[in-house]
């Protein structure tokens, strides 16, 4: 049975490409957000394996909403996306319970290390 993910940025382009990669790599896309609130009412209704998200966004960041998915459920297994030179958010994000961390502009391998290293 193929993996469910969520994938959580506010740039459309950015949420095209990640569905690209892991659709074209056996996994099920089961819900797309934009911000922060929407990551966590699309994470209780979809009960993804894995969460894809990104840190800077509009109403709720990808660090809050990482700690209010891991309220709901405190196994999630979020890996966190963001571009370069953000050092200081990647360390609050592994505080907070991310699995690992993805530099934009994203390399389809380096995006499925990650997503099969977090899941296995």
């Amino acid at each position: 049975m193929a993996h469910k993910i969520l994938i959580v940025d506010d740039a459309a382009f950015m949420r095209m490409m990640i569905k690209d990669i892991l659709s074209k790599n056996g996994f099920e896309v089961v819900g797309e957000a934009e911000n922060g609130a929407q990551a966590v009412e699309k994470f209780k209704e979809t009960s993804p394996d894995l969460v894809t998200m990104d840190i800077t966004m509009p109403e709720m960041d990808g660090i809050t909403a990482l700690k209010e998915i891991k309220k709901i459920n405190p196994n999630a297994k979020v890996i966190m996306c963001s571009a370069m030179g953000q050092q200081a958010m990647v360390i609050d994000a592994i505080q907070a319970g991310a699995r690992d961390f993805i530099v934009k502009p994203f390399q389809a391998d380096r995006v499925l290390e990650a997503i099969n290293k977090t899941l296995s």
